[in-house]
């Protein structure tokens, strides 16, 4: 593929599928998508197979479990919502999320569950999209009774350690308002909970399921056909399994089959938090049209407003502290991505330049070994898609070394 003066560089390019092939050839990772784009210029790379013995190569049109990499997407549809002023910023949720009015909060985090103290205001629908609704997910904190609750009550988590709710929304609503919040509505910020909160409020909003309202919406006019809470058995076929290597022996054990696994049935609960598929293309085109402002050929999707919303970070100093504590010390974010320092809606967005990428980029990661990001400075994408999840540190440094040539691709 040729390149003009504000494109990728074919040294940049060949280093990068170089990098890439490394990672495969090792046999830490099987196989894996990625995709690059800058401007007009879009670069795909296939390496590797569907599984870790063999068999089917990775296509372009492979299927992967997006995992928390759904988070960005998933927002779109409260933004929606907002721009048809069906939904505002700073209204209470309690009008349609009833099981979350009058909440009480922990008087510790840490602290019992029967120590609380009333919650000083209603949580809004800002609160749910900054991830700031005193509900949420502290993998630092396993050992608070909080956290040990939302395992018993069924929040999260069934018998296999999956992480996505199991309980049609409804029921899970009414599990969780058993529990109090962890802090104070508005006051820090907190891992995903909220997202699938966000889920359970559009469907409700708009007397629609949530998947609906997203095909409807965002999904359909961006034209990604194959983004969705389930792969369809006729096209089941194209999604690998999700392997967690053993950290020990590097086995690969099969964490989700694809035929009989999690995705290939419509889930009881469609996981706003991180319930997707999708393929590089699909996703290409929904980061593609945030960089466009909104705009996908010629049609608008979201509002220019709404989009810098989303994109740019909504945190104080102090709250942006306390999310890059727990970045440095969980999951994906433990092997040292995920320094940002801000969040918008959804999303990671950079504050500071940490690594390679300047202020400004956004986007997320995803458990499953997904990274999407697009950064406005460069009007560039990057999507790397592996179906490995992130209990080695092998598809972490992957992703890892894939933003630091991608940068270094950049011949302009």
């Amino acid at each position: 593929m040729g390149h003009s003066s504000s494109g990728f560089s074919k040294t940049g390019l060949d280093r990068l599928r170089e990098v890439l092939a490394g990672h495969v050839e090792s046999g830490k990772i099987p196989g894996l998508v990625a995709l690059v784009s800058q401007g007009e210029e879009t670069h795909v790379e296939t390496l590797g197979t569907m599984r870790h013995n063999g068999g089917a190569p990775m296509r372009r049109d492979t299927i992967f479990r997006m995992a928390s990499t759904t988070k960005p997407v998933a927002a779109s549809a409260t933004m929606v919502l907002l721009d048809e002023c069906r939904l505002r910023l700073d209204d209470p949720v309690d009008r349609w999320l009833p099981e979350l009015a009058d909440r009480q909060v922990l008087t510790r985090p840490d602290g019992p569950l029967d120590d609380t103290v009333p919650a000083r205001r209603p949580i809004t629908v800002r609160d749910l999209l900054t991830s700031t609704s005193g509900l949420g997910l502290d993998l630092t904190a396993k050992t608070a009774p909080i956290m040990g609750a939302l395992f018993e009550q069924g929040v999260y988590g069934q018998q296999d350690g999956w992480l996505l709710p199991a309980p049609e929304p409804d029921e899970w609503m009414r599990r969780l308002a058993t529990l109090p919040l962890t802090y104070q509505p508005g006051q820090r910020w907190q891992y995903n909970l909220s997202d699938d909160v966000l889920g359970v409020l559009v469907a409700r909003v708009t007397g629609q399921p949530l998947e609906t309202f997203l095909r409807e919406r965002i999904f359909e006019p961006l034209g990604m056909t194959d983004t969705g809470f389930h792969v369809p058995a006729d096209q089941i076929h194209r999604l690998p399994p999700l392997y967690a290597p053993d950290w020990q022996s590097g086995e690969f054990n099969v964490e989700d089959p694809a035929e009989g696994g999690h995705h290939s049935e419509p889930p009881a609960f469609p996981s706003s938090g991180g319930g997707l598929d999708s393929t590089a293309d699909d996703y290409h085109a929904y980061f593609r049209m945030l960089l466009n402002g909104g705009m996908h050929d010629g049609r608008r999707i979201l509002s220019r407003a709404a989009v810098e919303l989303m994109t740019t970070n909504r945190l104080t100093p102090e709250q942006q502290a306390a999310r890059e504590v727990y970045a440095r010390n969980v999951l994906h974010t433990g092997y040292g991505l995920g320094q940002h320092g801000g969040w918008g809606f959804g999303m990671a967005v950079r504050t500071y330049r940490g690594d390679y990428a300047p202020v400004g980029q956004f986007g997320w990661d995803g458990g499953a070994g997904t990274t999407t990001y697009a950064d406005p400075e460069n009007q560039l994408v990057g999507i790397l898609l592996t179906q490995t999840g992130m209990s080695t540190p092998d598809s972490a440094n992957a992703i890892h070394d894939f933003w630091t040539t991608l940068y270094q691709a950049i011949d302009n």
